[in-house]
């Protein structure tokens, strides 16, 4: 069985406080675009992940993938797969492939075994896995708060508009966007802000790791910059970066940009 896996972005997003547990909370809209890693599974006599295309950093015994088959296991008598995840996400991009291929194996075991999982509790799985994971399941635009896995709808379409992203040859850790963040609650939600007119969101929406990743990495910034200049209404990294996306009225080519990035058109 086969699973086509999308990558997300970020409509604005607020970093609101610290939490106690160590992590942080969140204002953003979490967006699916059209950039798919592929998934496979397959009877074996052992359960192991193979991956192609990108490369990821670290072993393929520690793939999210895998983690997130022995999570159902634990719970349902699945028989050994292959995993084999063709990877064409970006990584270190804010564009949450990792966590989309993991919601996404959810939804292929639980079709391949017909485990009878509902959407609930296959969100409660992905949340265990990673903070946006569990926005995968449902896969359709939300406003997020806490951790980023507690949602609400929020009324947003862009289909009549062209997203383009540009994805430089840097990877942001998440502890480099967080290293010197302040947390702060504006004063209007993200979910009120996104309300406004797309052309007021350049004014009013923001990213609040920009501020960070652009200090040590200025190039990303230099790009956000580009495609405000080529004529995006709204531009803005996407979650912990390094990606930025832009949004046009209009399909634009940008062979400048595309020299020294990767550009994905029409996602």
């Amino acid at each position: 069985m086969l699973a086509f896996a999308n990558a997300k972005i970020n409509l604005g997003l607020y970093v609101t406080e610290k939490r106690p547990d160590g992590y942080h909370n969140l204002e953003t809209v979490f967006y699916p675009v059209k950039i798919n890693d592929v998934i496979e599974i397959t009877d074996a006599e052992e359960t192991t992940c193979q991956i192609k295309g990108i490369d990821i950093p670290g072993s393929a015994k520690d793939n999210i993938c895998l983690k997130a088959f022995e999570l159902l296991k634990k719970d349902f008598d699945l028989p050994d797969q292959q995993i084999t995840l063709l990877k064409n996400i970006p990584v270190g991009a804010g564009l949450g492939g990792g966590s989309s291929d993991a919601a996404f194996l959810i939804k292929l075991l639980n079709d391949k075994f017909q485990l009878g999982l509902n959407t609930h509790q296959m969100e409660d799985y992905a949340r265990q896995l990673g903070a946006d994971c569990a926005f995968f399941i449902n896969n359709r635009p939300v406003f997020a708060e806490g951790r980023g896995d507690e949602f609400s709808e929020v009324d947003v379409d862009l289909s009549g508009y062209k997203i383009i992203l540009v994805k430089p040859p840097v990877h942001v850790s998440t502890a480099d966007a967080y290293s010197g963040i302040v947390p702060h609650r504006s004063s209007k939600s993200l979910k009120e802000l996104i309300q406004l007119p797309l052309r007021d969101w350049k004014s009013n929406l923001k990213n609040d790791f920009e501020s960070t990743v652009f200090l040590k990495y200025p190039e990303i910034a230099v790009i956000k910059q580009a495609l405000y200049h080529e004529g995006a209404i709204f531009a803005a990294m996407s979650g912990s970066g390094s990606s930025v996306f832009a949004i046009f009225e209009h399909g634009v080519k940008l062979p400048g940009l595309e020299k020294d990035n990767k550009v994905f058109y029409n996602i």
